[in-house]
């Protein structure tokens, strides 16, 4: 039996077999990722995520994670949780982490420590409605790497650029997306 190849944590093997699959089978590459959220309180809500499908079947996590979010008490919340917009760091932090590392296993780049500090300006005139001149959103996000590698600096900055190109979550909030909303009404609920 070959021993498998893992570097940085990532199954080497592994990586280069999903790569060959969906380059043989572009349909496995479809994936959808699914949250449901429910609102508690105020700023308060929980969402819940379990479920996607991929790789050219439903699938699950191993268990349903549920993260709460909220606003901090100066945004007039409970503090229950991170606000959405801290979320966005997160999984920006996240995306940008697996991409970097997935790509430097594949490269046999020896990682030992990568740590993000990412902060985000945002002016809450253009939430409140104050300003048309100010964006609802983010203004700026500046994210920095903070690797311990021996790999020559270089190829590190090579891998940044690539975890920009390649990450999921770097482009969605850097090119437009379009995002579809819909209302229904739920029945009144029997006393």
């Amino acid at each position: 039996m070959k021993e498998q190849t893992i570097m940085n944590g990532v199954n080497v093997d592994r990586l280069m077999g999903t790569i060959e699959a969906v380059t043989a089978q572009p349909e496995l590459g479809k994936f959808e990722f699914r949250a449901k959220s429910k609102w508690v309180n105020g700023g308060h809500y929980t969402s819940t995520i379990s479920s996607f499908y991929g790789a050219g079947k439903e699938d699950s996590h191993k268990t349903a994670f549920t993260l709460h979010g909220d606003e901090p008490d100066i945004l007039l919340g409970d503090d229950n949780g991170p606000n959405p917009v801290e979320f966005i760091l997160h999984g920006l932090a996240g995306c940008l982490s697996t991409t970097f590392v997935y790509y430097a296993a594949a490269q046999g780049v020896k990682v030992d420590s990568i740590d993000y500090t990412l902060e985000g300006d945002l002016d809450v005139q253009g939430l409140l409605g104050i300003s048309k001149e100010v964006r609802p959103g983010f203004q700026n996000i500046r994210v920095t790497f903070h690797i311990r590698s021996e790999a020559p600096m270089e190829k590190l900055q090579e891998l940044v650029k690539l975890a920009q190109m390649r990450s999921p979550v770097f482009n969605t909030i850097s090119e437009p997306v379009p995002v579809h909303v819909n209302l229904e009404r739920v029945a009144e609920i029997a006393a």
